[in-house]
């Protein structure tokens, strides 16, 4: 019997990702699943039928797995930051204000900003109320890099890429980016990245992102964010992040996630001082 929170996987896809049941439904006579990634930004919905129960021994192994290819970024993040310190000077790198709808995720991303030395806003809000809210907050938090994302899929039948109507999320990203763009026009004086799994990766660029997912329609880490932006934020005003380099440090890489030509946001300040 498979009930609200119990981690799955789907027979369909070879059992490739686990997922939690985050609610039960009954469509057309079945029981239908709605599903969200353990560690990717993915919501789906599944038959009963589909799916396979995963044990506790299970989970350890698939979440020690992935915590390997975290870490193997978070080392090549500390590597390459190591070989562009400037001992005489000190830095201060851009702030963040993170909006997510997944409150977990949102855990994981914040502890993980602390860790890489970062300092970041998170608010847990739902894909739905982002452009409802974002310019308030905006004016509440003056950030200088700000990121949307949550939880995002091509919805099953669609296959007009370029309609946001084939996504379950892509068009309140697409409308929270618009709404942080009339707040502030500049893409180097507020840096923006918007997205989910799968998500309209075009339609966010258009709309005003300076990054997003996901150029090849794929699943996205729920870290990917936090990487990219890391780049971002250590990077000095004076010059130009390097697109590739900063799309290396992420999970997913140029499948997932890609963007546009953007300033740094880091500061730098002389003589140095511990702040």
């Amino acid at each position: 019997m498979i009930n609200i929170g119990d981690i799955v996987a789907r027979r369909s896809y070879n059992e490739d990702l686990f997922l939690k049941v985050l609610d039960i439904k009954r469509t057309g006579g079945k029981r239908v699943a709605i599903l969200g990634g353990l560690n990717y930004r993915l919501v789906v919905d599944a038959l009963l039928d589909d799916l396979v129960i995963k044990n506790e021994k299970e989970v350890v192994y698939y979440q020690l797995s992935d915590s390997q290819e975290v870490y193997k970024k978070f080392r090549k993040v500390n590597f390459d930051r190591k070989f562009k310190v400037e001992e005489e000077y000190f830095e201060i790198p851009g702030k963040i204000l993170h909006l997510d709808g997944d409150e977990e995720y949102l855990g994981q991303c914040l502890k993980t900003y602390k860790q890489l030395g970062l300092q970041a806003k998170g608010i847990c809000k739902s894909e739905i109320e982002q452009p409802k809210i974002i310019t308030k907050i905006l004016k509440e938090y003056p950030t200088d890099i700000l990121v949307l994302t949550g939880h995002d899929s091509l919805l099953k039948g669609k296959k007009d890429l370029k309609s946001l109507e084939s996504y379950r999320s892509s068009a309140y990203f697409v409308q929270s980016v618009i709404e942080a763009r009339k707040y502030q026009p500049n893409r180097d004086s507020l840096v923006i990245f918007a997205g989910g799994c799968q998500s309209n990766f075009e339609a966010i660029i258009a709309a005003g992102a300076n990054f997003a997912s996901s150029p090849k329609r794929m699943l996205i880490h729920a870290l990917d964010p936090v990487f990219l932006v890391e780049s971002i934020a250590f990077t000095p005003i004076d010059r130009m992040v390097s697109l590739k380099e900063i799309i290396t440090h992420t999970v997913t890489g140029i499948d997932g996630v890609g963007g546009i030509e953007t300033r740094g946001q880091m500061r730098k300040g002389y003589p140095r001082v511990e702040l």
